[in-house]
């Protein structure tokens, strides 16, 4: 599998709730960055992803744009660029923000996984999320 199936795999999976099969692709010293947030490394981001799962916490991807270097020759390492709209979901709750992702494929593994994206954005969309909840009720 080349690095950029690598990453879509990986969060189509997450968007199916395959967490095992999204866990399988991360190299267990996998590094996690966000946007202003401490990095978190290996085995705790594997704890993170399958806490989501256990709670409940939705997810879903909408793809816009995906580059990588190393899939010419079919290689499963290289780096994979995403541009694409998260959305993250929780008894009703619903927010969706842009997210431009990095991440490092090394043997077919993601061992770094770096997203930006504006927390104004985050924020805004979570609070019409809410309005949204409170409103339907």
């Amino acid at each position: 599998m080349s690095a950029e199936q690598t990453v879509r795999s990986f969060l189509e999976h997450l968007a199916r709730a395959e967490t095992e099969d999204a866990v399988a692709l991360l190299d267990p010293d996998v590094e996690w960055r966000n946007t202003a947030m401490p990095a978190f490394r290996g085995e705790r981001v594997h704890q993170m992803i399958r806490d989501m799962a256990r709670r409940g916490v939705g997810f879903d991807v909408e793809w816009h744009h995906v580059a990588a270097t190393g899939d010419a020759d079919g290689s499963e390492s290289g780096t994979v660029l995403t541009d694409r709209t998260d959305v993250i979901a929780y008894s009703g709750w619903e927010t969706s923000f842009r997210v431009r992702g990095t991440f490092t494929v090394t043997d077919g593994r993601i061992t770094l996984w770096d997203d930006s994206f504006s927390w104004l954005e985050l924020l805004g969309s979570g609070l019409v999320g809410l309005g949204k909840v409170l409103t339907s009720r």
